[in-house]
């Protein structure tokens, strides 16, 4: 049997608040490294979806909870082109949506919802090979993993690049886009299980002030100084 290379065997964890470069950053980097790659973000994107399209009171914990282990989430890990398919059907423009972008801190909040998606993750990623991102995967899914990174940049230069992402897809402004990341990283931060934040021993990457081929550089330099 072919012995594994260590970063065959690798996980690198990217956290980070949205719009600090997590996801385009996340994907080049897999592609370059040949690893594969996985968005959890989408997946409580897709929870939430599925909580929305089957008349779920998001706002009620208990409800979320009593079915949170009903929707079949399946997310792919082609770094060139993720999937998520949830219950069979595609899924990836529908999580999308600003109706599921205000809804999914309520429910990502419920520990029912964040025990059953950290089982999935951790299934997905397996014995390795791949870059997950996230904003608790360095503290509670993948604490062991080689490579700990927290990308982070000014609430501007993050309302700017969420503001530019959802150009064609739904009209808003850099102000109130702002006003939703400060309303999101405010309820992700507080909640009671898995608040997101930066792990121990994370490396900080400020990406206020970089382009994303250089980010996606220093992020390949730091997995080449702690994969060996």
């Amino acid at each position: 049997m072919e012995a594994r290379t260590p970063l065959a065997t690798a996980v690198v964890a990217i956290d980070g608040p949205s719009g600090s470069g997590k996801s385009s950053v996340s994907r080049a980097v897999a592609a370059r490294l040949g690893l594969r790659y996985l968005d959890t973000g989408a997946m409580y994107r897709a929870m939430t979806w599925w909580m929305l399209t089957n008349d779920i009171d998001i706002h009620d914990p208990a409800a979320v909870a009593a079915v949170a282990d009903k929707p079949q989430i399946v997310s792919g890990t082609a770094p060139e082109g993720p999937t998520i398919t949830v219950d069979g059907k595609d899924a990836a423009g529908p999580i999308r949506t600003d109706e599921v972008t205000k809804a999914v801190s309520a429910v990502s909040a419920v520990p029912q919802v964040r025990t059953r998606l950290v089982d999935l993750q951790r299934a997905v990623i397996g014995a390795g090979g791949i870059v997950v991102e996230g904003r608790d995967i360095a503290s509670v899914v993948a604490p062991d993993a080689a490579v700990k990174v927290y990308l982070t940049a000014s609430e501007a230069a993050r309302a700017a690049r969420r503001n530019a992402e959802l150009l064609g897809v739904q009209a808003t402004s850099v102000e109130a886009t702002r006003a939703d990341l400060a309303r999101r990283d405010a309820l992700d931060s507080g909640r009671a299980v898995a608040p997101a934040g930066m792990a121990e021993g994370a490396i900080l990457v400020d990406t206020t002030e970089l382009d994303r081929d250089q980010v996606v550089d220093h992020l390949l330099a730091l997995v080449a100084e702690h994969v060996r």
